[in-house]
């Protein structure tokens, strides 16, 4: 008797589950749309990508040979600015 009630639990937590996970989708994705622009934070930090991308081997080394140097930098320079 009780692995009957268990079943029949399980199923009907089986099936909300993924009505579930698509509310959450739909909800993810309409606070996506709702933002109009990037952050000042993530706009200097796809910025600084950017420049970091386009440096050769020897600017890297002589600008800061990893990119958490390389980042702090770069957004200091663009805070002043």
């Amino acid at each position: 008797m009780s692995l009957r009630v268990v079943a029949l639990l399980a199923a009907g937590l089986s099936v909300g589950v993924p009505a579930l996970a698509r509310e959450a989708t739909k909800s993810t994705v309409a606070v996506r749309e709702k933002e109009p622009a990037l952050s000042p934070a993530r706009e200097r930090q796809k910025r600084c990508g950017t420049e970091w991308r386009g440096l050769s081997a020897a600017d890297k080394t002589a600008k800061g040979p990893t990119w958490p140097q390389f980042y702090s930098r770069c957004v200091k320079r663009l805070k002043a600015s």
